[in-house]
């Protein structure tokens, strides 16, 4: 009995033992993504073309250096452009003028530095929005006063009316132009759809609900489901758009954190406040359903024990009514890093929440500039803790799941200077996403040690074809070196040793 008792206090010990070098090894595979909002920022507007390249250039290298690996740029933020658009006019937020041109193309600037640092770039639209303020001047060549049938004010607000078929083919156009000429990664949407409503003021759409409402199959006492399927029809459109243009460009969502409550839908998470679908007439949960978006990523800004929007609840919530499909959160900086809630380890609890979720695959911060500011110590502890390893984006695409060929002669050499490097030859492809996008180096010290689901082999990751060897790496190593697409979808290895 005693021997009996031991041995299972050894296999005991042997599990728990297990199951802490399982969680020890860090994710290879992750969202580390942060929005870089272009909206209000008028700091922009008093740099010289010169002076926004290098303050980009430094932002990406804080944000790389922290581990995002992913950069949600903001292009459209009020029906202008942050890029060359033969349809809408240049944004007021890089000149202080709508309409006046730059000189230079900051998407085209901003795709490639992000590709330098192999971080993916997802171009932010905001769909419906003009103006955010009626003393705002609109650019003479705005859609605004082609068009002023297409558009509704609403408190302080101009936007385009999301019941007018003629809005969404011009806003589909717009995307189509932006997916098609550039190198983009995605296709963004945040969380305004429908107005926030303002107490008390009626969003007047009555216009295009009589004209488009009975053709559509609605009633007059259905309102509310024809606003839904406004956006649902947007939203579906934009996708095959997209699929038709470029399928390996992703389509993503971040909206609003509650999807319904309890007190309306049964099914809802046990929240009290405004939600998408009663209120912003987007049903997130029907486009993830019908595979329309590449990814959902809601904003849950709020904090673990928040009781109108408890964090561990939505986290909980959205894990396990995303069918299964990519799964990203979207978390607030100064809402988990202010002083009192650090000091109950908010960063660290929904961290390891989103870790030890499998439905989840990583997290998003809001906004980039306070990463940029390393408000709190956050991008710190992000850099020395949660992403201290490099990761791999999710291959979550379900476009493609066939990785690419393994790299070709692969070789060690040395150069004129004496360097020591690892070059390769791209593989054979034939179709863009078939091609390698970029390259994984791993390091070992043997054969045996062999591991490529562990990312602290990774020395590194990039779109060059070869690999200068540091200084200071003596002796003898084996390296591997894999390919992957624009999917994220990985090779095989192909190894080279490395002599004393």
């Amino acid at each position: 009995m005693n021997i009996f008792k031991y041995l299972l206090s050894l296999f005991i010990a042997f599990i728990l033992t297990f199951n802490i070098v399982v969680a020890q090894i860090p994710p290879k595979r992750e969202f580390r993504g942060t929005w870089i909002h272009t909206v209000g920022q008028d700091k922009y507007a008093k740099m010289s073309e010169d002076e926004m390249k290098s303050y980009f250039i430094n932002l990406l290298d804080r944000l790389h250096k922290a581990g995002i690996n992913a950069v949600i740029f903001q292009v459209r933020p009020e029906a202008d452009a942050w890029f060359a658009s033969p349809y809408e006019p240049w944004s007021r937020f890089i000149t202080g003028i709508q309409g006046k041109d730059p000189g230079w193309d900051p998407l085209d600037f901003m795709v490639k530095e992000c590709h330098k640092r192999n971080i993916d770039i997802h171009a932010w639209i905001n769909p419906y929005r003009v103006s955010s303020s009626p003393s705002r001047l609109l650019a003479p060549d705005h859609v605004y006063f082609k068009h002023p049938e297409w558009f509704i004010k609403y408190g302080n607000t101009v936007m385009f009316d999301p019941g007018n078929p003629e809005c969404r083919k011009f806003i589909i156009q717009v995307v189509k132009d932006l997916v098609k000429r550039y190198d983009i990664d995605a296709i963004h949407m945040d969380d305004y759809f429908y107005p926030y409503p303002i107490a008390g003021k009626d969003f007047d759409d009555s216009k295009s609900f009589n004209a488009y409402a009975r053709e559509d199959g609605f009633n007059s006492h259905q309102k509310a489901d024809w606003r839904r399927n406004n956006v649902n029809t947007l939203i579906k459109e934009i996708h095959q758009t997209i699929q038709k243009t470029k399928p390996w460009v992703k389509f993503g969502i971040s909206p609003f954190g509650i999807y319904r409550n309890q007190k309306n839908d049964p099914k809802g998470s046990n929240t009290n406040g405004l939600s998408c679908y009663d209120d912003l007439y987007a049903d997130v949960l029907y486009w993830v359903k019908e595979g329309w978006i590449d990814y959902n990523m809601p904003q849950l800004y709020w904090n673990i024990g928040y009781k109108k929007a408890d964090y561990e609840i939505l986290v909980d919530w959205w894990s396990k009514n995303n069918f299964n499909k990519p799964l990203y959160i979207g978390q607030d900086v100064i809402r988990t890093i202010k002083p009192d809630s650090l000091k109950f380890g908010q960063l660290y609890r929904k961290m390891m929440m989103t870790e030890k979720n499998s439905k989840i695959s990583g997290s998003c911060f809001w906004p980039g500039y306070e990463l940029e500011k390393n408000a709190g110590g956050i991008a710190d502890s992000l850099q020395n803790n949660y992403y201290k390893y490099p990761a791999l984006l999710p291959a979550d695409c379900a476009v493609d799941q066939t990785p690419p060929k393994p790299v070709r002669n692969i070789v060690y050499k040395k150069d004129k200077d004496n360097k020591r490097i690892i070059s390769w030859n791209a593989p054979f492809a034939h179709q863009e996403m078939d091609k390698a996008a970029y390259y994984v180096v791993y390091q070992f010290n043997h054969i045996s040690d062999v591991n490529l689901n562990d990312p602290r082999n990774i020395i590194f990751i990039g779109r060059e074809t070869e690999y200068i060897l540091p200084e200071k790496v003596t002796g003898r190593k084996l390296y591997v070196v894999t390919a992957v697409d624009r999917d994220h979808n990985e090779s095989r290895g192909t190894s080279v040793r490395v002599p004393k």
